[in-house]
């Protein structure tokens, strides 16, 4: 029986837009080119920054390195590089406190500590609530060290949280992120961001719409 739900946030409860970033980080680049900002964050200093390798201050200034831009004001870096956190839209606000009366809610990111910081804010301010409420527990990358799809990332969580890997329903909206969290035992849903989530964790956990 399902008895927790871990949840994505990027892609799967927080929209994302990485095209924002792009043309924001475009306009302060002073090295070579890019033109996809996947592949622009592949670069090991936002793993490291993700992993909590170090503090936000060096993070800005290794990506001035990197933008061969040493002008940039920290305020600026943040914008660009928060920009494309978008919007948790309210009627996944409202699914989360439905699904809080028959689950137990967990959250497993990876994320940083200039992204969380301003989600926090941003989210708050605009839902009236603080973030973490809504959840019995929020696991972040930079916090644990460790980030998906790491399989002693997983391991990380269910000890923490003290939850059964086979007790728990994990949702993100990478199928490496699915396949890694398999490996220890949870059950796992891949979301394609834009369909319906409520539909897809009731598809899992055997209930019908009217039973949460």
């Amino acid at each position: 029986m399902i008895r927790n739900l871990l949840f994505d946030l990027g892609g799967v409860l927080l929209d994302l837009d990485f095209n924002s970033p792009l043309r924001e980080f475009q306009e302060l680049n002073r090295n070579e080119p890019f033109h996809d900002l996947r592949d622009f964050i592949h670069h090991p200093l936002f793993k490291g920054f993700e992993t909590g390798s170090f503090q936000p201050s060096e993070f800005r200034d290794r990506l001035r390195q990197l933008l061969k831009n040493p002008d940039i004001q920290d305020e600026t870096l943040d914008h660009a590089w928060c920009s494309m956190l978008a919007k948790v839209p309210a009627n996944k606000v409202r699914l989360l406190q439905k699904l809080a009366g028959r689950f137990s809610l967990f959250l497993y990111s990876n994320t940083n500590e200039i992204h969380i910081e301003r989600f926090r804010r941003d989210f708050a301010h605009e839902h009236g609530v603080e973030w973490e409420t809504l959840f019995n527990a929020t696991f972040y990358s930079h916090e644990i060290n460790d980030r998906k799809p790491n399989i002693q990332g997983y391991r990380k969580i269910l000890n923490l949280s003290g939850i059964k890997a086979g007790e728990t329903l994990f949702i993100d909206d990478l199928e490496v992120n699915t396949q890694a969290a398999a490996e220890v035992g949870l059950n796992v849903a891949r979301y394609i961001p834009g369909e319906d989530l409520e539909k897809l964790i009731l598809q899992y956990v055997g209930m019908g719409l009217r039973e949460i």
